[in-house]
């Protein structure tokens, strides 16, 4: 039976840290260039893009496989989740197109930390338990 360290963890909990890391970089170049060059609110950009900086603040958390960046994330996304559903339903064209990339990086975001915090947990209770049968035969 393989264990499973904290250090090193299995394939499909490194994947949802790949898949984690990489909606939260696609939803932080999207965020900027939406508000600057492909549907600003206003003509040149807007100060909206700022919306960018709040994302950049768990990146060096989720690289560094923080269990808690994972778990507050899976909560934050949801307040662009919501602005994305409020625009693609009242934003026009490209604006409603880019809003439903970004429904689907939240969503992907989203999975990606559950996923990664149930699976990280399950496979740190398999090694407790591991290490526990050797201790009690």
């Amino acid at each position: 039976m393989q264990t499973v360290s904290p250090q090193e963890p299995g394939g499909a909990v490194a994947a949802t840290r790949w898949l984690a890391v990489g909606s939260l970089l696609g939803l932080i170049v999207l965020s900027v260039a939406w508000e600057l060059w492909l549907a600003p609110l206003r003509p040149g950009g807007s100060w909206l893009v700022l919306k960018a900086l709040p994302l950049c603040i768990p990146l060096i958390g989720l690289l560094k496989r923080r269990m808690y960046t994972y778990r507050w994330v899976s909560l934050v996304v949801w307040l662009y989740f919501t602005e994305g559903v409020v625009r693609a339903w009242s934003d026009k064209s490209p604006g409603n197109w880019l809003a439903l990339v970004e429904i689907a990086l939240c969503l992907l975001l989203f999975v990606a930390c559950a996923a990664h915090v149930r699976w990280r947990q399950r496979a740190a209770k398999a090694a407790a338990a591991a290490a526990a049968a050797p201790a009690s035969a």
